[in-house]
């Protein structure tokens, strides 16, 4: 779809900024690093990422947008077979696909070799904005192709899947940013999307917690399937993020590239 990257990129870096600018105003918990020692690494992987998924659609051109239109060509995929207006497609692709992505995440907890991809992400020692962009190049190439599958079976109109990435890219950023929300307006906002305080229980270093609250974007799935913890045991000021055998060097890009490697 025309301008479809630059939109996207246009509205990452602009909700990345503001959230980044919220966060030195009203930071909720005090940074064990600096932002420089992690925001290096967090934007080194990113960069990385961006390359894989390159050479990716180099080797097979259709991602996610591109798969769309392809599957609305072929007449694939149920809502290319259904007559419904196009906000009601588009609010129930946003759904299916939110479900999916969370139903994916709480799967990389519970298969050995995926957890040892994800477990990049959880390694982070501090949880802010660039926490939301950390994740090992062959979980983002796994969760590509899982993507484009679902859109084939799906069949929705790229601008559905365009609006999806958007919200999913901008709701993580948002709730994984750390930011101070008044507790009355974080009690409204986590009804439905997911807030920082509630995604920082996930990065918890206990199991239980870390294996809770898997939403990126709607509250509602971990509310259904009972999977969801509303606050950490130890408080949110007191509690440990990350992994529980790990110590600072999360912050060195090599070591976050070698982690799914090790056997720990």
């Amino acid at each position: 779809m025309e301008n479809e990257t630059v939109i996207r990129f246009g509205v990452f870096l602009g909700l990345f900024a503001l959230l980044a600018l919220v966060e030195a105003w009203v930071p909720r918990r005090v940074r064990s690093q600096t932002r420089k020692t992690r925001w290096v690494t967090n934007w080194g992987i990113t960069i990385a990422n961006t390359v894989l998924l390159n050479a990716l659609a180099f080797a097979l051109p259709l991602l996610a947008v591109g798969a769309a239109i392809d599957a609305g060509q072929q007449g694939w995929g149920l809502f290319n077979n259904v007559s419904l207006p196009i906000a009601v497609e588009i609010i129930a692709v946003i759904l299916i696909m939110d479900f999916a992505i969370w139903l994916q995440h709480l799967v990389t907890h519970k298969v050995p070799f995926l957890w040892r991809l994800h477990r990049v992400h959880h390694a982070d020692v501090d949880i802010d904005v660039t926490t939301a962009i950390r994740f090992h190049p062959l979980e983002i190439a796994f969760s590509m192709l899982l993507k484009i599958g679902l859109v084939y079976l799906l069949g929705p109109a790229a601008i559905a899947v365009i609006l999806f990435e958007i919200i999913l890219n901008g709701t993580a950023m948002f709730n994984h940013a750390n930011i101070k929300l008044p507790l009355w307006l974080d009690a409204i906002v986590r009804r439905v999307i997911v807030t920082p305080d509630m995604h920082r229980v996930h990065h918890s270093v206990h199991r239980e917690e870390h294996d809770s609250n898997y939403g990126f974007s709607l509250s509602i799935w971990d509310q259904i399937f009972g999977t969801y913890i509303p606050q950490p045991a130890e408080g949110h000021d007191d509690m440990k993020i990350g992994l529980q055998w790990q110590d600072d060097r999360p912050s060195k890009l090599g070591w976050s590239l070698a982690l799914p490697f090790f056997k720990k």
